[in-house]
């Protein structure tokens, strides 16, 4: 019995009250509407975001390669940075693609190497330089992260739109009581202005 009760008292609003009025019956489903598109389209835009970005970077893993290159100049020494970041910078380099043909290009190397010296560049299936794919641990994260962020997002717009239908709501009331006041009010006696 204690349990019907407290359901009841939880759904305060839906249950027959001689003071409810239509609009607190609309707010109270515009609440109920609201938190439940909440729920199950944030998690739907959170798993079709996270789906879709890592199909992207497995495509990525998929297309890229990295190979073997010599380095054509040498690169200035590496400069002293806070923190071990890696110093990169542009420089001419030769290898050779799937088919065997010799290409040169500027790519990315790190700082401080002679030339001649073996580096490392990724390319894509038409043989141009790219960038490094994420691995599959980065990608899981970097998917759940995009994910997360959809999700919030969706539910930020929900939250938004519930939102100006109440304060449409509130302003409907104020209208209202404004309406019945300016009714009720000179039959109250004197006013004081």
């Amino acid at each position: 019995m204690s349990g019907n009760r407290r359901g009841r008292k939880r759904l305060w609003r839906m249950r027959s009250n001689p003071l409810r009025r239509h609009d607190d019956v609309v707010e109270a489903w515009i609440v109920l509407v609201v938190w439940a598109v909440i729920a199950v389209g944030g998690a739907l835009a959170g798993l079709v975001t996270f789906h879709a970005a890592d199909e992207v970077f497995a495509a990525q893993r998929a297309q890229r390669r990295s190979v073997q290159a010599v380095l054509l100049t040498d690169t200035p020494p590496a400069s002293s940075t806070p923190g071990g970041a890696r110093d990169l910078i542009k420089a001419k380099v030769r290898w050779a693609t799937a088919d065997g043909t010799s290409r040169t290009g500027s790519a990315l190397v790190d700082t401080g190497q002679k030339a001649g010296s073996e580096v490392v560049v990724w390319v894509d299936s038409a043989g141009n330089f790219t960038i490094e794919p994420p691995s599959s641990k980065e990608a899981t994260l970097e998917s759940a992260v995009l994910g997360l962020t959809a999700a919030l997002a969706f539910a930020g717009v929900a939250f938004g739109a519930g939102a100006v239908a109440r304060y449409r709501l509130d302003r409907r009331r104020i209208d209202s009581w404004g309406t019945e006041w300016n009714l009720v009010g000179p039959s109250w006696g004197r006013k004081t202005s």
